[in-house]
C-alpha cells in the first residue's frame, strides 16, 4: 500500500468571500445548538465557528446543514457573529415529546434537552388523543411566515414501555425514521417473488455447487454466502455469493429513495431498523437454505497457500444447502468433525493464510471485544456477554475482504471518456494524523514501544509490532485504546486514496447491500461495467458524504442504545464497588470501565475535590494533582463505587474508591460468552477505524453541575472550543453485520 494522503483544500467558505473585505462572507457548516438557544456553525477548515444569536437562526435547528452569512467579523480574538440564510439539509424531521391537546388543535411539546419551539398539530390530525401522551411528531411545514412549526402525527407512544419508548427516542434523536412511508409499502406489494425461467438464462447457475451461509445465530438476513468446488491441480472454485438487492431496488423507486435516504441498518440492543423493509432484507434478498436466490457474486480459482489464479465477477442464481452459525462453524474447526468439515476446514486454511499474508503486507491487527446483553423477556439486561472474534468470524471476515478488494480493483481498472475514472463509492481509509501520531509515539515510547514514522508502510509494521509486543502487558489496553484514537476515520468518496487500515491500495463494500447502500450503488456500477453500458453518476460524491454521515449518526444510535442498557443493568449495583480501568480522561474527569460488566462511567473532578486539585495533561493523556503529583491515566487500575445511574440521561457516575492494591478478583455479576457470534462488522472489518472516543459529556451534562472554574455548554470561549469539539466526536457501537 503505497498511497499518499491528499492534501487538504480549506472547506467551507463560499466564493462571495473572496475579493474585497466589504463583501459579505458566506459559509457552510453544521450547527450546534447549546441548552441556552446559543448557537455555533462548525465550519470545516476554519479554526473558529462562527456565533448566531437565537434571534438569528431563522428555523436551523441542532445538526442541521446551513449557509450563515457573517454580519459582524471576528474582534479580538473573537469570534465571527451571522445570521442562518438557508438550511441545506435537515439532521431530522421528526421529534418525541408530550402532547397538549386543545380543543380543535394540540402541541407537541418537545423533550427537555432538545432545544426548538413547540410543534403545532392541527385538528384534522388530533383524533382520540389527551394531554400527556406521548408521541413521534414529523415537521409538515416551517418557513418565514410560519412562526411555529407545523406537524402530523407519526406514532403514538407507549409511555408505559419505558424500553420501547427509550430507544425509539434514541433512533430518533439520530434522525431515523421509524416507519417506512406508505408509497414505499405501496410500490413494495408489485415487487415480483417469483424468479423466472428468463432471469435464470441470465445468470451463471451455481445451484448444483456445494453452497452454505455463516451467521450469527439470531440472524433473520442473510446476504452473503460461500461456495466451494474442488477442481484439478489442487485450486478449488471458491464462490462468494451476495444477495442481488439492486434486482429488486431499483434507481429512483420510493424504495431505492427510502434506502439511500437512510443509508444504513441500525442496531440496537434489543432490535434493528432496517434500511429496507422486512420483505426485502428478511425474505426477497435473504439467502434462506434449500430457496433458490439471487446473487451477485465474485468467484475466485485459489490454492490453500491463497494464491488466486483466476476471477469472475457477475449475476448468479443459488440454492443454499445449509444454513451454519458461527458456533457450530467453531466447533467443526476445533474438532475436525461435523457436516461439510472438508470443505469448512479448507475454507478456514485459506482464511488463516490471507490473513496472515494481509497483517505481513501493512494491515494494522487491533483485537477488539465486543460487548452484548442478555436481555429478559421485557427487553431489560440480566446479563453481559463478551464476544471474541475467532476463526470462524476470521473465515468468513477474510473472504468477505477479499471479494470487496477485488471488486474495487476490477472498477478502478476501467476507464471512460478521456480516460477518465468510473465514479464509484470506495470505501477509503485516510493515513493517520501526523501531530496525533507524534503525541502517541511519544506516550508509546514510555513503555518501551518505538514507533517508526518515516513512511505509512513502516509506520504500519511497527504498529503491530507494538501491539504483538504489548499483549498481557499492562499498558495493552491503553495502548490499543489511544492507538484506534489516532487513526482517521474509514469513509465513502469518489477518489480512491485505498484503505489505510487494512493494507488495500482498493477498496470497496460490496458484501452487505442489505443493510448498506453504498454496496447497493456498487452493485449498479459492477453491473453497468460488466455490460459496458456505463452512466456516469454526478449524484455520487454526494451520495457518498451522505452515506458516511448517516453512518455516523448510526453509531451514535448504537451507542446510545448500548449505553442505555449499561445504566439499566447498573442500577441495580448502586453503592457496590468494582474493580475498573481509566478508558478516558479529560478537563473535568475520566471515564473508568469496569473489568467484570464493561461498563464505563464517568468520575467527576468535583467527586474528587477534597483529595487533590488535578490538572488536564492533553499530551499525556492524564490528569495529575497538583498537591500530591498524583496521576491519573488511560489504562490505570482503579477501585470505583457506582454513586448514580440516570436512564434519562445514560449516564453512570462513579466514585474513585482509594485503593492501591485492586487485585481484581472475579465478581460473578456477568454472564460472559463462551465466543458466540462476532459482531458483524467484522465481517469486513474496517469499521473498527470509526471506532472513536465516546461521546464525552460537558461539564455541565454530568451530575453536580459544572467543574471547577470550567465554562459549561453555551458559554464556550475560544479557548475552549477545541476541547469541546474534540469531546463531541463520539464514537461507535459496532454493527451487528458488514
Amino acid at each position: 500500500m503505497t498511497k499518499k494522503k491528499k492534501p487538504q483544500k480549506e472547506k467551507g467558505a463560499s466564493s462571495r468571500e473572496k475579493g474585497s473585505s466589504s463583501q459579505k462572507k458566506t459559509y457552510k457548516g453544521t450547527i450546534e445548538i447549546t441548552r441556552s438557544g446559543m448557537a455555533f456553525v462548525i465550519v470545516e477548515g476554519q479554526e473558529k465557528d462562527v456565533l448566531v444569536r437565537q434571534k438569528n437562526l431563522n428555523t436551523a435547528l441542532d445538526g442541521d446543514e446551513v449557509n450563515v452569512d457573517v454580519i459582524k467579523p471576528a474582534k479580538n480574538q473573537g469570534r465571527m457573529e451571522g445570521v442562518i440564510t438557508a438550511i441545506t439539509k435537515r439532521k431530522k424531521t421528526e421529534f418525541t415529546g408530550t402532547l397538549q391537546v386543545n380543543k380543535g388543535f394540540a402541541f407537541l411539546i418537545p423533550d427537555k434537552g432538545i432545544f426548538m419551539p413547540d410543534i403545532y398539530i392541527p385538528a384534522n390530525e388530533v383524533k382520540d388523543m389527551k394531554s400527556g401522551d406521548k408521541a413521534v411528531v414529523r415537521i409538515v411545514q416551517w418557513g418565514e411566515k410560519t412562526r411555529k412549526p407545523v406537524g402530523e402525527i407519526v406514532e403514538l407512544l407507549d409511555a408505559s414501555d419505558t424500553n420501547d419508548l427509550a430507544m425509539k427516542e434514541i433512533l430518533i434523536e439520530a434522525g431515523f425514521p421509524l416507519s417506512f412511508p406508505a408509497d414505499v409499502m405501496q410500490e413494495l406489494q408489485a415487487v415480483k417473488e417469483d424468479i423466472s425461467s428468463d432471469e435464470v438464462k441470465k445468470r451463471k447457475d451455481f445451484r448444483k455447487t456445494l453452497t452454505f451461509t455463516i451467521d450469527p445465530v439470531d440472524a433473520k438476513d442473510f446476504d452473503d454466502a460461500l461456495s466451494v468446488k474442488k477442481t484439478r491441480g489442487g485450486w478449488y472454485e471458491i464462490g462468494v455469493h451476495i444477495a442481488d438487492v439492486s434486482h429488486y431496488v431499483l434507481p429512483d423507486t420510493a424504495l431505492d429513495k427510502e434506502a439511500d435516504k437512510r443509508a444504513t441498518s441500525v442496531y440496537l440492543p434489543d432490535r434493528v431498523l432496517p434500511m429496507l423493509p422486512e420483505k426485502i432484507s428478511n425474505e426477497l434478498c435473504s439467502l434462506r437454505p434449500h430457496e433458490d436466490k439471487l446473487t451477485f457474486s465474485a468467484v475466485f480459482k485459489i490454492n490453500e497457500q491463497g494464491e488466486i489464479r483466476e476471477q469472475w465477477i457477475g449475476r448468479t442464481v443459488i440454492h443454499s444447502d445449509h444454513r451454519f452459525t458461527y458456533e457450530e462453524v467453531q466447533e467443526i474447526i476445533e474438532k475436525g468433525d461435523g457436516p461439510y468439515k472438508d470443505e469448512l476446514l479448507l475454507l478456514n486454511t485459506i482464511a488463516q493464510t490471507m490473513r496472515k499474508t494481509r497483517i505481513q503486507h501493512g494491515a494494522i491487527n487491533f483485537s477488539s471485544q465486543e460487548v452484548r446483553f442478555q436481555l429478559d423477556e421485557h427487553a431489560k439486561p440480566i446479563g453481559i456477554m463478551i464476544k471474541e472474534s475467532k476463526e470462524a468470524h476470521q473465515l468468513i471476515e477474510e473472504f468477505m475482504l477479499l471479494a470487496n478488494r477485488k471488486v474495487a480493483e476490477y472498477v478502478y481498472n476501467i476507464r471512460i471518456g478521456n480516460n477518465q475514472q468510473v465514479p464509484f463509492p470506495y470505501r477509503t481509509h485516510d493515513t493517520p494524523d501526523e501531530e496525533k501520531l507524534k503525541v502517541f509515539s511519544g506516550f508509546a515510547n514510555k513503555f518501551g514501544h518505538k514507533l517508526d514514522l518515516s513512511n505509512p508502510e513502516a509506520l504500519a509494521n511497527s504498529f503491530n509490532a507494538m501491539l504483538q509486543m504489548a499483549k498481557g502487558k499492562p499498558e495493552q489496553h491503553v495502548l490499543e485504546t489511544l492507538g484506534i484514537r489516532t487513526m482517521a476515520k474509514a469513509v465513502y468518496q469518489t477518489e480512491d486514496i485505498g484503505h489505510y487500515g487494512l493494507g488495500f491500495d482498493h477498496y470497496c463494500h460490496f458484501t452487505s447491500p442489505i443493510r448498506r447502500y453504498p454496496d447497493v450503488l456498487v452493485h449498479r456500477v459492477v453491473a453497468q461495467c460488466l455490460a459496458n453500458d456505463i452512466h456516469a453518476d454526478k449524484r455520487m460524491d454526494a451520495m457518498c458524504k451522505h452515506s458516511s454521515e448517516m453512518e455516523r449518526k448510526a453509531m451514535e444510535a448504537e451507542r446510545a442504545g448500548n449505553k442505555y442498557k449499561q445504566v439499566e443493568y447498573m442500577q441495580q449495583f448502586l453503592g457496590e464497588t468494582f474493580d475498573g480501568v481509566v478508558s478516558g480522561v479529560a478537563h473535568f474527569g475520566f471515564w473508568v470501565e469496569t473489568v467484570d460488566t464493561k461498563c464505563e462511567g464517568l468520575v467527576s473532578l468535583q467527586s474528587m475535590m477534597t483529595k487533590d486539585d488535578f490538572k488536564y495533561d492533553e499530551n499525556e493523556y492524564s490528569l495529575i494533582g497538583m498537591n500530591t503529583g498524583r496521576k491519573v491515566r488511560i489504562g490505570d487500575k482503579v477501585k470505583v463505587q457506582v454513586a448514580a445511574a440516570n436512564l434519562v440521561k445514560r449516564q453512570l457516575d462513579y466514585e474513585l474508591i482509594e485503593d492501591e492494591d485492586a487485585d481484581f478478583p472475579p465478581q460473578g455479576r456477568v454472564v460472559r460468552g463462551r465466543g458466540g457470534e462476532a459482531p458483524r462488522s467484522r465481517r469486513d472489518q474496517d469499521t473498527d477505524f470509526n471506532r472513536s472516543p465516546r461521546g464525552k459529556r460537558q461539564p455541565s451534562e454530568r451530575s453536580g453541575g459544572p467543574a471547577k472554574g470550567k465554562p459549561a455548554k453555551g458559554d464556550r470561549s475560544a479557548t475552549d472550543k477545541k476541547k469541546s469539539s474534540s469531546a463531541k466526536k463520539g464514537g461507535g457501537a459496532s454493527r451487528k453485520k458488514a
